[in-house]
């Protein structure tokens, strides 16, 4: 869900911008170059690069001197193509894409709630391919299987109906006057990457961070999370006053203090 930007007109030095073609959707992309492990940020839903998270670890990795990679999925921010034709399969493919293509070296992934989501699909994918760059996943108010635990389950029978029979839901939001269209497509998408219903390892270490009064992912769900993790080496730290955008700057330094310490 979307952050306001903090530094709007402020350009941080040797930041530059790209674009990729994945599967003919324009991608924005800005990379930093640095010293390894980098920083790659995957943002959440509705949200963009520009926002408070994503810059302010950009701009402490370049005070640093370390790599950073930031991109907008399809339908965000400054990146191509129809927000209503995104699914959890696309988004996770221009990931994998802008890793593959814009990253060099080991890398800690850091997700915000559907990029926490992202973020463990992307480190099971390049396991799954035999890579091992993946040093660390720091993950805020992480929202693995969403589109099911956090909406279908919680729909009421007539918004189910509508999804089914029209294809398409407008879900009010806090985060902007325009509601979220949620699509089946969406939905029915989500279902093939679940997370949450058996024990997995993504062969690192995690860190979360959950805000205790996040009204969108409930504490408990990133508890189920976990759960799920028991091979890996996770820890969880709840923010007792902290909404879902962990955004305030003693978050922030929450933020860096987590990526630090993989880093």
């Amino acid at each position: 869900m979307a952050d306001t930007p903090l530094f709007p007109d402020a350009p941080i030095p040797g930041e530059q911008s790209l674009t990729l073609d994945v599967e003919g959707r324009a991608i924005a992309v800005r990379s930093l170059a640095g010293a390894a492990p980098g920083l790659f940020w995957l943002g959440g839903f509705k949200s963009d690069m520009a926002g408070t998270k994503a810059e302010h670890l950009a701009r402490w990795a370049a005070g640093q001197g370390r790599a950073n990679v930031r991109f907008d999925y399809s339908g965000h921010g400054e990146s191509g193509g129809p927000f209503e034709e995104g699914t959890i399969s696309r988004w996770l493919e221009e990931a994998l894409a802008v890793f593959d293509r814009a990253t060099r070296g080991d890398q800690v992934v850091i997700g915000s709630s559907m990029g926490g989501w992202i973020a463990l699909l992307l480190a099971r994918a390049l396991a799954a391919r035999g890579e091992n760059r993946v040093k660390g996943l720091v993950l805020v108010a992480p929202a693995p299987d969403f589109t099911e635990a956090l909406m279908w389950e919680r729909f009421p029978p007539p918004v189910r109906e509508l999804i089914e029979t029209t294809g398409r839901f407008l879900k009010p939001t806090l985060y902007g006057e325009e509601p979220y269209v949620i699509t089946r497509g969406l939905i029915e998408d989500g279902r093939r990457h679940l997370l949450l219903g058996a024990p997995f390892a993504v062969g690192c270490p995690v860190r979360i961070l959950q805000g205790a009064r996040d009204e969108d992912v409930p504490w408990e769900h990133a508890v189920r999370l976990v759960s799920c993790l028991a091979e890996d080496d996770v820890v969880f730290s709840l923010v007792k006053d902290g909404d879902h955008r962990l955004s305030r700057p003693e978050d922030l330094e929450r933020l860096t203090e987590a990526v630090a310490d993989l880093a």
